[in-house]
């Protein structure tokens, strides 16, 4: 049977530590990307006018370097490749543990605060099915305001126009409330895990203010992306 040797730069680039770092880099990445478009949503409190222009300005920018949306297209490719990296990441290390833990039969942590008797860890929850409720909604996100598959509460052929309508329907609002719960507390973990991974821990006040900048990026994003549904669900935008 032929053997396969790997190269010394093929071994580190499968090793967890690797992994860790995709993890991490793509998990900032994309953290940029929602403080950007969490800025996108809060134009809808400047009226029609400067949400269109500012939804139509996205497509034009760059040209006539770039073609017609082509940064929009720059950034969707970066994205997807951030998302299918950290997802990658995530299903090999959590694979790794599992083996390193003898298979699903081990209890990883034994507790008596758990109900039976195994203590769950903050991030098993945060990170793990959070993560699952993000990719649902996003699903979702596209077809309602990128693809225009759905649209609840009416069609229109105005971005102002499509979120509004959209978040003029409790349920829309209500499950965007879920997956902002649900992103809020991946951030406030995942900011925390992805800096440590790169090197930033390094003393207990790093420590610290690790803890407090995961907790005001995850808080900053949460309400900077509620703020429009609810206002538009009680009639303060419209």
């Amino acid at each position: 049977m032929a053997t396969t040797t790997l190269t010394p730069t093929q071994r580190a680039v499968r090793t967890t530590v690797a992994l860790k770092a995709l993890m991490a880099v793509s998990g900032l990445i994309m953290v940029g990307f929602l403080l950007a478009h969490m800025y996108g949503n809060l134009k809808v409190f400047a009226g029609q006018e400067s949400f269109d222009g500012y939804a139509h300005h996205l497509r034009t920018i760059g040209q006539p370097i770039l073609p017609y949306a082509g940064l929009l297209w720059i950034i969707r490719v970066v994205l997807l490749a951030s998302v299918v990296g950290h997802a990658y990441a995530a299903v090999k290390l959590w694979a790794r543990a599992k083996r390193a833990r003898g298979g699903g039969n081990t209890k990883r942590y034994q507790s008596t605060k758990g109900r039976t008797g195994v203590q769950r860890t903050y991030a098993s929850f945060t990170l793990r099915w959070g993560g699952i409720v993000i990719l649902l909604f996003v699903i979702f996100h596209l077809l309602q305001f990128t693809w225009g598959t759905v649209h609840p509460g009416g069609a229109s052929g105005s971005p102002y126009q499509r979120v509004v309508n959209g978040f003029g329907v409790w349920w829309v609002v209500v499950a965007y409330t879920v997956a902002m719960i649900a992103v809020g507390f991946h951030l406030r973990h995942g900011m925390w895990s992805a800096l440590t991974t790169l090197g930033a821990n390094t003393s207990a006040i790093a420590r610290r203010r690790l803890n407090l900048l995961a907790y005001a990026v995850a808080g900053v994003i949460t309400a900077g992306f509620l703020l429009p549904p609810y206002s538009i669900l009680l009639g303060l935008v419209s």
